[in-house]
């Protein structure tokens, strides 16, 4: 959505007075139907996610299969060579499964090193970052947002957005100060 201005349209955006008035804006516009939206506070609020609708984060499933994959892979680099390819005896010490013992510390970190890593890079993909400046920085009054500002912004990419329908469902919940956000 361009203005006649030219300017690309991120969002429109609103104030809240408090955090309550934010919480049941938020409720009705999840009940709206909209999917693209955010809310913005200077801190957590109790519910929110539930508010928003949001479900449970895939970041655990991530991080899961990171381990799994770390897990393995300390199996491979320890039990392939010193069980199939190069099976050793040395001083008498066996080379199957009374070993595995010895083999705990190295599968232990590779797990928890894969998972790391994993838990980083899915987060920063999740997020969308790194991302150097967000359009919400463009709207002068969003400089609250980190001391007593509660906002709420529902993006013109949503199926749902329509300028008017959406100027009129942020009115109706209170919210205040409501603006057209640019991405420039």
């Amino acid at each position: 959505m361009i203005t006649p201005s030219g300017h690309k349209v991120y969002a429109i955006a609103a104030e809240y007075p408090t955090a309550a008035a934010l919480y049941d804006a938020a409720k009705r516009v999840r009940d709206a139907g909209f999917k693209r939206w955010d809310v913005f506070s200077p801190f957590p609020i109790h519910g929110m996610d539930d508010a928003m609708g949001l479900g449970k984060s895939w970041l655990s499933a991530v991080v899961l299969a990171g381990g799994l994959s770390g897990l393995t892979t300390a199996l491979i680099l320890e039990f392939g060579p010193s069980w199939i390819l190069y099976p050793l005896i040395v001083h008498g010490k066996p080379y199957d499964w009374k070993t595995v013992p010895a083999f705990f510390p190295i599968m232990f970190e590779l797990t928890i090193l894969f998972s790391a890593f994993a838990a980083f890079f899915a987060v920063l993909i999740m997020n969308g970052l790194p991302r150097w400046n967000h359009p919400m920085f463009n709207w002068d009054r969003f400089t609250r947002v980190t001391n007593d500002g509660f906002f709420l912004a529902i993006e013109a990419r949503d199926p749902r957005f329509d300028q008017n329908e959406t100027r009129d469902l942020l009115e109706q919940t209170g919210g205040q100060h409501i603006t057209i956000v640019h991405e420039d």
